[in-house]
């Protein structure tokens, strides 16, 4: 096989391949190592690299349907036993994992050759991975823009054809923002579907999942029916899939569907035209088979959402960061962590139980108006993002812009006057990418699908969701309207070229 074919394949093809023995997993690995050191020093996709231990590994591979297919790991929740696991901070740069995670656990018994972890802002808290660490992973259909995040280091490296498939994980969008912005097929399972832990039985207070990034709806289609749990010490189940996904994608649907959608942002911040005609093309697509699509609000307060949504984030840091200073055996300050972490984390010393326990409670009210959308609609469909990647640069905060908000900080004492500059701080980054936040508060599936192009020359995604546990109603539209014009993929991606 060459370098052309390798990077044209998803996993399950390579897999069948494989099983066919007409190419070897030394082959495939030997393969994406090419292709790394080929694109990785432009693109930065990649945190640490273990090409000697993956060779090592091959030798006594388990017996799984994807023994030999190479895949990375996101640097950040799916943790190889002894090699690092940072999180994308200076603080934690030398930190290694104690054991596998559970979800890299499964990966592992398939037989995935892990190539190496990938890129990822300081703990997942951004929509760009450009981490004081590592510096800025860049997009590989243009190396000026962002291939997003918390998982852009993954989308990268699929994106570039290094790896078919990467691990991510979304916990405000982390799979579906980077999806959209690089072309790939991004899916964030229902609340409580993938694997979690071990020492962490939910992820952000269940806002969080772990799955992976693909080209191709029928990778994952393969990747929900091999990782797919009920685990008793975890916070969160739903009840497992009766049949088979990689099946299921393939039926028509037994009725023609009934469909919302907006293009108007839930936090009143602009959306360009493009994100706009991705949507309309999608919904006049959607006309000509049949279905009946409707323009509506889902009657939620997306402004005060996402304020709760910050006000978890800050406890969340405010506990990482006691734990740390734990461990560490001091206190932290600012020049420790990025400004995002920390003024999150400082924040999150002023939240009361009891306005944690409220925020929480507005997730739930708004997973019941959801709930009641999807008793008439089957699907919700919005853009994936506002706008197509940014610059890389545009949304890390500068020197100054760090500077005025440590400043406006300390003129400022009350939990309400912090979480106004905590809003104002990811406010540009929210812009862009809007749309993504509510299907992790109300634990509900939902994909992005690529199927606009800008001029450009950069792709964007269209969101849908569906009720919980109704992944496999995305996955029958997915791979419907992959099979036709309205999917961009990777079609056009120069990152592509050989």
């Amino acid at each position: 096989m060459n370098l052309k074919d390798y990077i044209q394949l998803d996993a399950v093809g390579m897999a069948a391949l494989l099983k066919r023995k007409e190419v070897s997993g030394e082959e495939l690995l030997d393969l994406s190592f090419e292709r790394l050191e080929q694109l990785d020093p432009q693109l930065n996709a990649f945190t640490e690299t273990r090409r000697e231990r993956a060779q090592k590994e091959l030798n006594k591979m388990p017996a799984g349907d994807f023994a030999g297919v190479p895949m990375a790991l996101k640097n950040i929740s799916q943790a190889l036993k002894g090699e690092k696991l940072t999180a994308g901070s200076k603080l934690l740069k030398e930190a290694k994992a104690a054991q596998d995670s559970h979800l890299t656990a499964k990966l592992r018994g398939a037989g995935f050759s892990f190539v190496g972890h990938t890129n990822t802002p300081e703990f997942g808290l951004k929509n760009i991975s450009e981490p004081e660490l590592y510096g800025a992973s860049r997009n590989p259909w243009n190396p000026d823009y962002s291939p997003g995040g918390s998982s852009g280091g993954s989308a990268a490296a699929v994106a570039s054809g290094i790896v078919p498939i990467a691990g991510a994980s979304d916990g405000g969008g982390s799979i579906r923002i980077p999806a959209s912005f690089t072309g790939l097929f991004g899916l964030k399972p229902t609340r409580g579907r993938m694997p979690v832990g071990p020492g962490a039985g939910r992820q952000w207070q269940g806002a969080s999942i772990d799955f992976v990034l693909t080209k191709t709806v029928r990778d994952s289609s393969a990747m929900l029916d091999l990782l797919q749990t009920i685990q008793p010490a975890a916070a969160f189940q739903t009840p497992l899939f009766p049949g088979k996904y990689s099946e299921e994608m393939e039926r028509d649907f037994a009725r023609p569907l009934k469909i919302a959608f907006t293009v108007e942002s839930p936090v009143g911040t602009p959306v360009s035209e493009d994100a706009r005609l991705a949507v309309m093309k999608t919904i006049e697509w959607l006309e000509q088979q049949g279905h009946e699509v409707e323009e509506r609000g889902n009657d939620i307060d997306g402004i005060n959402l996402m304020r709760d949504y910050y006000l978890m984030n800050s406890g969340e840091m405010a506990l990482l960061v006691r734990n740390l200073e734990k461990g560490m055996g001091r206190e932290l300050t600012a020049d420790d962590l990025e400004i995002e972490s920390w003024l999150l984390s400082q924040a999150g010393l002023k939240v009361s139980a009891a306005d944690y326990s409220a925020s929480l409670a507005s997730w739930d009210a708004a997973a019941a108006k959801m709930a009641a959308l999807h008793e008439t609609y089957d699907f919700y469909i919005t853009p994936a993002t506002a706008f197509s990647a940014p610059k890389v640069g545009h949304l890390t905060h500068s020197p100054d812009s760090r500077a005025e908000l440590l400043g406006r900080w300390e003129q400022t004492s009350t939990m309400a006057g912090q979480q106004q500059i905590i809003y104002d701080m990811f406010l540009s980054s929210l812009t862009y990418t809007p749309y993504t936040q509510l299907a992790n508060l109300t634990g509900q599936p939902a994909v992005s699908l690529p199927v606009h192009v800008t001029p450009r020359g950069l792709p964007l995604g269209v969101q849908v969701m569906a009720g919980k546990g109704q992944e496999h109603l995305l996955l029958q539209l997915a791979r419907q309207i992959e099979q036709t014009d309205l999917w961009v993929g990777m079609k056009g991606n120069p990152g592509l070229e050989v």
